[in-house]
């Protein structure tokens, strides 16, 4: 075909949103049907589906039984916020920032807490900082998968061990997608609507033996707010990670949650989950290496998202014609995606540099995936050729 020929075939399901995330294959409203709706979360039906959601997080990303789990209000910046004001200020502070939300917990840490003993490691869009570099007698605090700049850390063999500070994780886009070491994690945060197409609005708060005892030892020296407060009479508050949550949870996203939770089961677990979006990203790699005016925004193929699949338009010509920058061009061409229904919500984060930015998550369909590629093509052709003839 020409470049600028329609594609034939349509992706089933056009979502690749970056959160919320597409649903389930499969999915439906029916399948909510035994939601605990018009009951208190409190009754025994309530808390036993909350207990569920608990029971089941920990069987399917493997949490060692001595760790804590609770679902806390405000999605995953509410768990990540949690475990900033109840953790930090017992130690030094290293903060590892590669793109906008690891950005925006270092603001939160020396703007709002006014902590000052913050050591910032940080790298540009498309690169780690230097791992070597991070000193384990501090706390850290980092994001495992950039969402917004599609930088991961590889694994989690640069973590310390032998570690006297706490290590803090915004795990959000890496849960269910990449292997977690929770021996390695202190703290730990994500939401349900990323990798598993969840609703959003609710939190889940991961936490350590460690981190325990420094919630029972240490005292922040500022005023905690009711949905951030994990204890009390200096004592963990056991019932938050039993099921009996901070505020009121929707039973509704509960149940949405406990549906995805049993699809992954169903579909093989963690392992298959972790292999449907290995092979969703293998599937925009394999396009990105035969095709010239794109590139990925990861330098280091190891380092590469198998979420949230971040992409910059590196044809020269672009740049020459498209005055204003990329920025203009990528906007257009997602625009061109989303009116023709086949791509919605790919334009890169507004803090990132211009781009795409694809989801490929186990609940997106790899076909999907493969029917969108040459609609890449064909609206970068589109736009050029709109470009050249306006010049």
């Amino acid at each position: 075909m020409t470049a600028i020929d329609v594609p034939a075939r349509r992706p089933a399901n056009p979502r690749f949103s970056s959160g919320p995330t597409a649903k389930r294959p499969g999915w439906n409203l029916q399948n909510l049907q035994h939601a605990v709706l018009g009951r208190s979360h409190r009754s025994a039906p309530g808390k036993a589906k909350l207990r569920q959601a608990i029971d089941g997080t920990r069987e399917l990303l493997g949490v060692p039984a001595d760790y804590r789990i609770g679902i806390v209000p405000a999605s995953d910046t509410g768990a990540v916020e949690m475990a900033l004001w109840s953790l930090l200020g017992a130690r030094g502070i290293d903060c590892l920032v590669w793109e906008s939300f690891g950005k925006g917990w270092v603001s939160d840490i020396v703007g709002q807490l006014k902590l000052d003993d913050v050591r910032l490691l940080e790298a540009d869009y498309g690169a780690l900082p230097d791992l070597d570099q991070v000193d384990f007698a501090r706390d850290v605090v980092f994001t495992w998968n950039g969402t917004t700049s599609g930088v991961k850390v590889p694994d989690g063999n640069w973590i310390a061990a032998d570690r006297t500070g706490l290590t803090i994780c915004d795990a959000t886009s890496a849960a269910f997608a990449q292997p977690l070491p929770f021996d390695k994690l202190d703290a730990t945060t994500f939401s349900w609507q990323k990798v598993l197409g969840g609703e959003a609005a609710h939190g889940m708060l991961v936490l350590s033996p460690r981190a325990v005892e420094r919630l029972e030892t240490y005292n922040p020296a500022w005023p905690l707010p009711k949905i951030f407060r994990l204890t009390k009479g200096g004592k963990l508050i056991e019932g938050i990670f039993e099921g009996a949550t901070i505020n009121t949870p929707s039973m509704l996203c509960v149940e949405d949650y406990l549906d995805t939770l049993a699809w992954a089961r169903s579909i093989g677990g963690l392992d298959a989950l972790i292999g449907r979006a290995d092979k969703n990203a293998a599937v925009i790699a394999d396009w990105v290496a035969r095709t010239p005016w794109v590139d990925f925004l990861a330098t280091n193929p190891a380092t590469r998202s198998n979420t949230s699949v971040c992409l910059k338009i590196i044809d020269p010509a672009v740049t020459a014609l498209d005055k204003p920058g990329q920025s203009a061009f990528a906007r257009k061409m997602a625009g061109t995606l989303e009116a023709e229904g086949v791509a919605l919500d790919i334009g890169a984060y507004r803090d990132a540099p211009p781009g795409l930015r694809i989801w490929c998550g186990g609940t997106v369909q790899a076909a999907d995936l493969e029917a969108l590629v040459p609609w890449l093509d064909w609206a970068f052709a589109m736009q050029k050729a709109e470009i050249k003839a306006a010049a």
